[in-house]
């Protein structure tokens, strides 16, 4: 499947588990979400596999959160290779990488910090946003306590999924 296509739900619904899997986790690289999402299988509709998905990422604990945010570069840092996955966060982050030097430094002055004080890497839903917007949420974020970040963080990647499961799936 190129970027450019997208396939029916009823491909995700009538595959192998392991070729829906491999369907989902670009979209996701929780081992746990996807698992989920193949188990609750047939959608029969994207608005259906977008509230499954939703409720899989709204429930994922911790560990299966960190799971995913390993799979995800730094805002402002180019995603390596030719994968799915990575062409849609260069996409994605675009905001990031065309902002302007000042903002730029900023991200990576702030992902440091942001990395140094929660222990993982700053997510955010960043399609359509500026750096700008980016580098003025990761500042207010900072200054979250940890549970409630991890609240955040947990429906950044929801919305994340939600993106690339659409770009996916018609």
């Amino acid at each position: 499947m190129t970027d450019d296509e997208r396939a029916s739900v009823a491909v995700l619904d009538g595959a192998a588990a392991g070729e829906a899997a491999d369907l989902l986790r670009p979209s996701c690289a929780s081992g746990r979400w996807v698992a989920e999402l193949v188990a609750g299988r047939p959608y029969r509709s994207l608005d259906r596999l977008l509230a499954a998905s939703d409720a899989a990422a709204a429930a994922l604990g911790w560990p299966d959160v960190e799971e995913a945010l390993a799979a995800h570069p730094r805002i402002g840092e180019r995603a390596a290779g030719a994968s799915r996955e990575a062409a849609w966060s260069r996409g994605e982050q675009a905001g990031a990488a065309g902002a302007a030097a000042d903002v730029q430094a900023g991200l990576a002055a702030g992902n440091a910090e942001y990395e140094a004080r929660f222990g993982h890497v700053f997510l955010i839903c960043a399609a359509g946003r500026s750096g700008e917007e980016m580098l003025a949420e990761l500042r207010a974020r900072l200054g979250n306590r940890e549970a409630d970040e991890q609240q955040v963080v947990r429906r950044e990647l929801g919305a994340i999924a939600r993106l690339r499961l659409a770009r996916t799936f018609r």
